[in-house]
């Protein structure tokens, strides 16, 4: 799969190499803003690699407990073609108004930056994992290696993470 051209920017860089100079051109890891909104409304400002912006700005009401489901999800799209604003539609059934509350912008989300009470942190409504969902040791660690044969970003600039989901066979069911 070709490595989607606003992910990696050419750059001219210096390198100090043992008292030695010398210039080449190297590729970096791109990342640009990207302005998530609820319908029309700015919600959060973060920083990203282009590239799965509809996945990254459902990820981010997830974890910032905003939507608890995908169901909540009525549609997302880019605002007006701009490539760096993202418009999520909600279904307001699901949705409290108090969860939408935030003080600044966050570069990142954890879930607790930005909230405006302890309150709001603990209304995430998270539920426990399924416990009979088991994989070995030896799978578990056998993960990592799918997923960086697959990070072409990565093995150009050295400097981009994934994130991927697989079944309990070990099969790589999605990755960004």
């Amino acid at each position: 799969m070709p490595i989607p051209r606003r992910s990696i920017e050419l750059t001219q860089v210096t390198e100090w190499d043992d008292g030695t100079v010398r210039p080449f051109e190297d590729y970096l890891a791109a990342e640009e803003p990207l302005e998530i909104r609820i319908g029309a409304k700015p919600i959060v400002v973060t920083m990203r690699t282009p590239g799965h912006d509809k996945e990254l700005a459902a990820g981010f009401l997830w974890t910032e407990g905003i939507i608890d489901s995908p169901r909540c999800i009525v549609a997302i799209k880019e605002a007006d073609g701009k490539s760096n604003v993202v418009e999520v539609d909600l279904d307001s059934a699901f949705i409290e108004p108090d969860n939408l509350q935030r003080n600044f912008y966050a570069a990142s989300s954890c879930g607790i930056c930005g909230k405006a009470s302890i309150d709001a942190i603990r209304l995430r409504g998270l539920h426990s994992p399924n416990s009979s969902f088991k994989v070995s040791p030896a799978m578990l660690c056998a993960l990592p290696d799918q997923i960086l044969a697959r990070q072409q970003v990565l093995g150009r600039t050295g400097g981009l993470h994934a994130a991927a989901i697989f079944d309990a066979k070990g099969e790589m069911l999605a990755m960004c």
